[in-house]
């Protein structure tokens, strides 16, 4: 339901509070006690049968009663109670319902389903239960438990947790720090985080949303939830109970790397969210992001006037992962005769340093290119006053801002409270912080929001453009494998699935005993190749740990004994393990390899993951890697590679070559490929993955497979949707016609299965390309991906001025970057934009797009088509596309807005079977409407 009946629930003329009582401290009565507190100016109404008036208040008997229907009712009464009265309260016409009773249970079958059923039944939006409530202060409502009335402002705080709620508000009280609103949504029978991030990312009187989350249920809408909000406003996310142990053990290595916070932090990362790990950098990150905007780069160049401050900053910097900007030598010879000592970062100006020295240090330093940000520490002394330097400094950085081609950013620490000086930094638009620390910690905030930001924008293809795996064998052998009742893959099984995906791995023999295993190696031994020998057991899944694995084997007896050996003690190990054979592999001379683990993990709440990280038998104790969630392209994959420590040892150094880097990413790009295409493929190993300057090599890999199911407590409700019968989903379709044959499947949801539906983030919809001949003319339909800026740029100038202006109503003689990234930066789950591109000449013709609301019941187009070839179709056949798109994804209206002179589109809209109306408050505009 989402944003569906939010304005009431947070702006409510009445409040019923349903379990209301006289005694102090109660639930009831201490939320009564903080709406007069926050000075509600609306009709509270008690609800209570064994009272007549409580605090003063008539009360009521039963929400029936009542002499108006509630916009919102409180309940606080026994668990068990709760679903009558969320029925009670849906039947006589109220808009929500907060439940701020615990112990509901789990499950339809407990109090908590059945309130759910009887919410919906009556479209009544139901917060909680184990909610403290909501406040809005700007509007006098505190309908909490909160210790004090919120102060009004400009940050939005929706919360799992209750505690951790009443924690931030009291923080904030402390500091004065307002807010638009409060949500407390509890255990979520309801309205979730995903409807609130809707809400508060269109809300206006919202800068900033603060954001407490212990768990996410329904991933995929959770995340192109924060998406959407994240491309409009700062999302900052404190997430509570990061090291909980995961529910089940893992059996391979991957999996074990795959922890929960680890998959949590790489999915807030790629939904373009700020993570913070204290309710201190919660709200200092917010109030950066408001005083200093997101900008490129991450080289940071400390100054200050003195060396032990300066030293502090760049510590923190280095222990924070940041990065210190290096110092040219044209830069250094600038600053001769104000630099004391040999340090390039940080720049010591020297204790005895006056205003007029920041003033002649920062002009190169700002100028230079090899640093993106100043960080500039002053300690007031007698020969330099806090407020004289502040006012040297901001005149530095306005005058190079003046003359230069962009505005680096500044940041200040001026130790010591001086308001003077603050005021000063204040009117210069420049962040000032207390201590060298908080001002590391702002920069770095800055920087990890703008790299969010562009994982945001990235919208990688569900099949790289240049890679076409063999998927229908590599679905062969899983579902051979899951016919036999295997759960995990035989090696020569592993390498045939790797193989159909590209993914180079070390040949292997199978023999089903020793004696074999030694006839199989003696050609590789004849050659001088030492062999490695491995069990194989569908029982065994780290062979290491039974002794499984033999490495460095130079004669047949080598082998025959090792065998041996392996056997006896798996047997006395694990006597009920099956023994299949064993593996024999040439063994690979490591020389300069880099040791490198690869592969696929699925977690319970945002499905499958892609993991790199240093590769080994102690991968796990090592503990180095990053996590991605698919679909990834070559730069998510650089990206994640480069947030490991064993990243820097890919480089060259000394006498070793640089490793293949960007073979290592494509093996994450497979590996991400295969996750979207495969959903059978639970966990992967990859495991040494063999990395040098002539590319990878796998030498071990794992798989296990099993039938795809729901995930676990997310509602992805995911079956097999995919079959040999229904065809490659890169097939080109001609026309404009309808999408391609539905897939088989089976879905709990009432919206159409996505064939990438186990995915939590939408990829790049390939399928829905198109070729057309219009008229002769050979036209290539897409859906827009963001590299299509440009494209839209160039479009934009061309076109013609009264095109634009009957498509924005207004004329437009300037494109911001900001105003193409919007139209070019899409959420698959939620919009679509179809850009026509000119085969002969790759120039764009047009587009059309539709943008559903929040709760995916309807959405609003647009189209604009070039003036000199309008009459051969296009803008029919665009039209045409994007409904078929959205009978696709179940929406039911689609609707749009035509300016009346339009007679063309409105010709179009006729033809579709679009209801025209004028519009009742602007007559110039025609409102069109077509249900599906």
């Amino acid at each position: 339901m989402s944003t569906y009946g939010f304005a009431t629930m947070l702006a409510p003329r009445s409040v019923a509070i349903v379990g209301a009582g006289e005694r102090e401290g109660s639930v009831g009565r201490a939320v009564i006690d903080s709406l007069r507190a926050g000075g509600f100016d609306g009709a509270i109404r008690p609800v209570n049968r064994n009272y007549d008036t409580i605090d003063g208040l008539p009360c009521c008997p039963n929400l029936a009663g009542l002499p108006e229907t509630p916009d919102l009712v409180l309940i606080a009464t026994p668990p068990e109670t709760v679903p009558g009265i969320v029925a009670e309260a849906g039947a006589c016409g109220a808009a929500a319902a907060a439940v701020l009773s615990a112990h509901l249970g789990r499950g339809e079958e407990a109090p908590i389903g059945a309130a759910r059923r009887a919410a919906r039944e009556h479209s009544l939006r139901l917060l909680g239960p184990d909610s403290i409530g909501l406040a809005v202060p700007g509007r006098k409502l505190n309908a909490t438990l909160l210790a004090h009335p919120p102060l009004a402002g400009d940050l939005a705080l929706v919360t799992q947790s209750g505690t951790v709620a009443s924690a931030i508000a009291a923080w904030a009280h402390r500091r004065e720090v307002g807010f638009s609103a409060i949500l407390t949504v509890g255990r979520s029978a309801d309205v979730d985080v995903a409807d609130a991030l809707d809400h508060f990312a269109a809300d206006l009187h919202t800068r900033a949303i603060l954001l407490s989350l212990h768990r996410i249920e329904d991933a995929r809408k959770f995340l192109s939830a924060a998406r959407a909000a994240a491309r409009v406003k700062p999302v900052v996310v404190l997430r509570t109970g990061r090291h909980e142990p995961q529910e089940e053990t893992p059996q391979t290595h991957t999996g074990a790397l795959a922890r929960p916070d680890a998959v949590y932090a790489a999915a807030l990362r790629r939904a373009g969210l700020l993570s913070v790990d204290t309710l201190d950098e919660m709200f200092s990150a917010a109030e950066t992001l408001r005083r200093q905007r997101p900008f490129p780069g991450r080289r940071l160049m400390i100054v200050a006037n003195g060396r032990g401050i300066g030293a502090l900053a760049a510590d923190r910097l280095a222990e924070q992962g940041g990065t210190a900007a290096d110092c040219a030598p044209e830069t250094l010879a600038a600053l001769d005769g104000i630099r004391h000592g040999a340090s390039k970062n940080p720049i010591d100006l020297g204790v005895d340093a006056e205003a007029k020295d920041y003033a002649a240090g920062l002009k190169p330093l700002l100028a230079a290119r090899e640093n993106d940000a100043l960080l500039v520490i002053h300690v007031p002394t007698a020969r330099a006053g806090a407020r004289q330097t502040a006012e040297t400094i901001a005149a530095a950085v306005a005058e190079a801002r003046r003359g230069g081609d962009r505005k680096k950013p500044v940041f200040a620490v001026s130790v010591g409270e001086s308001p003077a000086a603050a005021a000063v930094y204040a009117k210069a638009g420049i962040p000032l912080f207390p201590t060298d620390a908080d001002a590391v910690d702002g920069f770095l905030h800055v920087v990890r929001y703008r790299e969010a930001q562009d994982d945001l924008m990235r919208t990688p293809a569900s099949l790289p453009q240049d890679f076409r795996p063999d998927v229908e064998a590599a679905r062969a052998i899983v579902e051979a494998a899951l016919a036999g009742g295997q759960s995990w893959l035989d090696p020569l099984s592993v390498k045939a699935l790797l193989a159909a995906y590209g993914i180079p791995m070390q040949p292997c023999l199978l023999a089903p005993d020793g004696e074999l295993a030694a006839e199989a190696a003696w050609p590789m031994i004849a050659q001088g190749q030492p062999v490695a020998l491995k069990l194989v057991s569908p029982d065994i899944v780290h062979k290491s740990d039974v002794g499984g694995v033999r490495l460095g084997l130079t004669s047949e007896a080598d082998v025959r004994e090792a065998a041996t050996r392996m056997v006896a003690r798996v047997r006395a190990l694990q006597p009920e393990a099956r023994i299949t054979g064993f593996a024999v592999q040439a063994m690979v001379p490591r020389g300069a390899s880099r040791e490198l683990i690869v592969g696929l993990a699925e977690d319970r709440t945002f499905g499958p993951v892609v993991v790199f990280g240093r590769g080994g038998t102690a991968v796990e104790v090592i503990d180095d890697r990053a996590l991605g969630l698919p679909p990834l392209d070559l730069r998510l994959a650089a990206d994640q590679i480069a947030r490991t420590r064993v990243a820097r040892r890919l480089a060259a150094y000394r006498d070793v070559p640089a490793a293949d880097s960007e073979a290592i990413a494509l093996v994450l790009v497979k590996l991400s490929q295969l996750a979207a295409d495969l959903p059978e493929v639970r966990e992967l190993d990859i495991n040494p993955l063999l990395a040098d300057a002539a590319g990878v090599l796998g030498l071990d890999g794992r798989v296990r497979v099993a039938r795809a199911t729901a995930l676990g407590r997310n509602v992805f409700h995911v079956k097999q949707i995919l079959s040999r019968e229904a065809g490659d989903t890169q097939t080109r379709h001609s026309g404009a016609g309808f999408p391609p044959p539905a897939r088989p499947g089976i879905t709990e949801s009432k919206r159409p299965v996505s064939p990438h539906a186990h995915l939590a983030i939408r990829p790049y919809p390939v399928e829905w390309e198109r070729e057309m001949t219009l008229k002769g003319r050979a036209i290539h339909v897409r859906p827009v991906r963001p590299e299509d800026e440009g494209l839209f740029a160039a479009f934009f100038a061309e076109i013609d001025p009264e095109d634009v202006r009957l498509r924005f109503f207004t004329p437009m003689k300037h494109f911001s970057h900001a105003f193409l990234a919007r139209l070019t930066q899409l959420d698959y789950a939620r919009a679509i934009a179809f850009v026509a591109i000119d085969a002969a000449d790759q120039t764009m013709l047009g587009a059309v797009r539709l943008h559903a609301d929040a709760n995916h019941k309807s959405g609003e187009f647009a189209i604009l088509v070039r003036s000199d070839i309008k009459g051969v179709g296009l803008g029919y056949a665009l039209m045409r596309l994007m409904l078929d798109w959205a009978r696709a994804e179940g929406i039911g209206l689609v609707e749009g807005m035509v300016l009346a002179e339009n007679k063309a589109m409105l010709a179009v809209c006729r033809r579709l079977g679009f209801e025209a109306k004028p519009d009742r408050d602007d007559p110039s505009v025609t409102k069109v409407m077509l249900r599906l």
